[in-house]
Order: C-alpha cells, then structure tokens, then sequence
C-alpha cells in the first residue's frame, strides 16, 4: 500500500466533507451565537474548524514547529460571514493540499512541536501530528458545527452517508 497516496485520498475527502458543513451554516447566522456559555461561539468554532485542516495541516507539513514567541497574545480567526470562511478555506486548503503533494514520506517519522514560549503542549511525530491534530481533530469540531448547524436551523449535508434533511 502507498500511504502517502492514501493520505494524499483521505485528505481530499476530508476536505470535501469539511466544506459541506461550513457551507451549511445558514447565511444570515449570528457568528457570535454560543448553545451553551461554555461553548465557542460559532464564529470561532467555524474558524477553529477551518484552521484546523488547513493551516495546522500546512505548519505540520512546512515546518518542524510552530512556537509563539512568550507572552504571545493570540487572536483566533473569525469570519465575517459564511462566504468568507468559505474563501479562506477554499484558498487555505489548496495550499494545504499542495504541500501534502509535495510532503516527502520519510519525513513523517520527524518530530513537530507546537507551543508558546518555554512551554511546549505537542511534541510528536508528524505523522502523530497529522493523523491527532489535523484529521481527528477536524473530524470532532466539525461535529460540534454540525450541532450549531442543526441548532440554528440549518440543513445538516450528509457526511457519511444521507442526513435527515436529505432523505
């Protein structure tokens, strides 16, 4: 089995079902809107969810670290509007789906570390890295989406297999 060509496949589709979901969110939705104190607002669950699979999937590619500098004051994505989240993504992605292409095999054995400072959260293989902290991680904020989605009245797509709203 080629695992980079099947990383290369895997990737595709999550991409695509990623898509689906901020493309669910109902155009005239209240980014700020939060099921729960606790929760993310929608805003910031979109971006996360975005983010996750492209921009961390880039940084786990083109790079062996991303380390804030300390006292780093970070400032979260949040879109404007459905529309602009799905431009960032569309363009982030292909970037993300780049890099892949070009990802040499060997390399996934490397280490990754993520962190502010001295203090460093991911220290793992790249691979680790991928398959924890871009794919799995997508896949369970990209659930919690489907939630807000469903919440606000919006028509889930199916992801795997039909939804309700399609059937």
């Amino acid at each position: 089995m080629d695992i980079q060509k099947e990383l290369i496949a895997e990737y595709g589709t999550e991409i695509e079902k990623t898509r689906k979901i901020l493309a669910a969110i109902p155009a005239d939705a209240d980014f700020t809107f939060k099921p729960s104190p606790k929760s993310m607002s929608l805003g910031r669950l979109a971006g996360h969810t975005a983010e996750t699979l492209t921009d961390w999937a880039n940084h786990t590619l083109t790079s062996d670290a991303l380390i804030f500098p300390a006292g780093h004051k970070f400032e979260p994505y949040i879109p404007a509007s459905t529309a602009a989240l799905l431009e960032k993504f569309d363009a982030d992605a292909a970037k993300a789906k780049a890099a892949l292409a070009a990802f040499n095999p060997a390399q996934w054995e490397t280490n990754w570390k993520f962190g502010v400072g001295d203090q460093v959260w991911i220290d793992e293989s790249k691979y680790s890295v991928w398959r924890n902290w871009v794919i799995d991680h997508t896949i369970h904020h990209r659930a919690q989406l489907g939630v807000y989605v469903r919440i606000l009245g919006g028509k889930l797509p199916g992801v795997y297999g039909p939804s309700a709203d399609e059937m």
